[in-house]
């Protein structure tokens, strides 16, 4: 397993990290609404930095069960803006939560160095060439169908072993569309495509997939599961965040994607010193 991502600006990100979350949306499922007006964004993104963000992670369009498609422009106009201002400000790398290959294209242009694609570059045909031409490093995560559809597609056999097979094939697509190895991100897809049961299998049994060896990245943050099983308040759902990803840092997993930067970094330190401990230990 990877140690750290290194991008092609220069920038090094040591695992694991917390990914922050930065939603420039109406509709998002948790935070929709809130940081639409640039400014506010980038506040939010500096504050997330501050608390130990590793990576500013910024959507232009809900990826919520049911939510449709946003024309790229539209999403361009939402993210690009705050993108814009924010690269000159953070000294932490930008992602760019898309599936679209004009919107990563533009992004990557003002400033971003990492896209991350929902759909594992299977939405949009020309997103694998924008990604190797711009040398970018990439999130490829499992999902079936589209935000729209996906929950009507959560049938598994055996949801680890269809999820690994599935990641591989997208591994092997991104190998021979030029992009390298060491910019390969996999992602399971939490929530998406996925019932309660689902996620649960597959959190136990993320060292299946971190034994890939690609850096795993892990976004429980505030889902709905979490909600079922932890309770609606907000502490409730932090608590239940930090648990999920306190396991996943321990099977492996190299980023957490988060709403709550400051409270999950702390997890993420005592889990990753547990973890460390444990295999010398062993």
């Amino acid at each position: 397993m990877p140690k750290a991502l290194r991008l092609s600006n220069g920038a090094t990100v040591a695992f694991p990290a917390v990914m922050g979350v930065l939603n420039v949306t109406p509709d998002s499922f948790s935070d929709g609404g809130l940081f639409l007006e640039p400014d506010l964004a980038v506040q939010r993104a500096l504050e997330m930095a501050r608390e130990g963000a590793a990576i500013i992670d910024i959507g232009g369009e809900s990826t919520r069960p049911g939510a449709v498609e946003v024309p790229a422009e539209e999403e361009c106009e939402r993210v690009l803006p705050v993108l814009r201002k924010l690269a000159p400000l953070i000294n932490c790398p930008i992602s760019v939560d898309t599936r679209k290959a004009l919107v990563a294209q533009r992004a990557l242009e003002a400033g971003a160095a990492i896209i991350n694609d929902v759909s594992a570059m299977t939405f949009d045909a020309e997103m694998a060439a924008v990604i190797s031409h711009y040398r970018a490093a990439v999130v490829l995560m499992h999902m079936r169908g589209t935000p729209a559809t996906m929950q009507r597609m959560a049938r598994y056999h055996d949801v680890v072993k269809e999820v690994r097979a599935y990641l591989i094939g997208r591994v092997r697509a991104a190998r021979s569309a030029g992009i390298a190895k060491s910019r390969i991100i996999l992602d399971p897809g939490i929530g998406f495509a996925k019932k309660r049961s689902h996620n649960l299998i597959l959190l136990a049994g993320l060292s299946r997939l971190c034994r890939l060896g690609y850096p795993v990245l892990i976004g429980v943050s505030r889902k709905n599961f979490i909600r079922q099983i932890a309770g609606e308040r907000h502490d409730q759902m932090l608590m239940g965040t930090a648990a999920a990803v306190s396991i996943a840092i321990a099977a492996g997993a190299a980023i957490a994607r988060v709403h709550d930067p400051g409270s999950i970094a702390a997890a993420v330190k005592v889990a990753e010193a547990i973890s460390a401990a444990g295999a010398k230990a062993g």
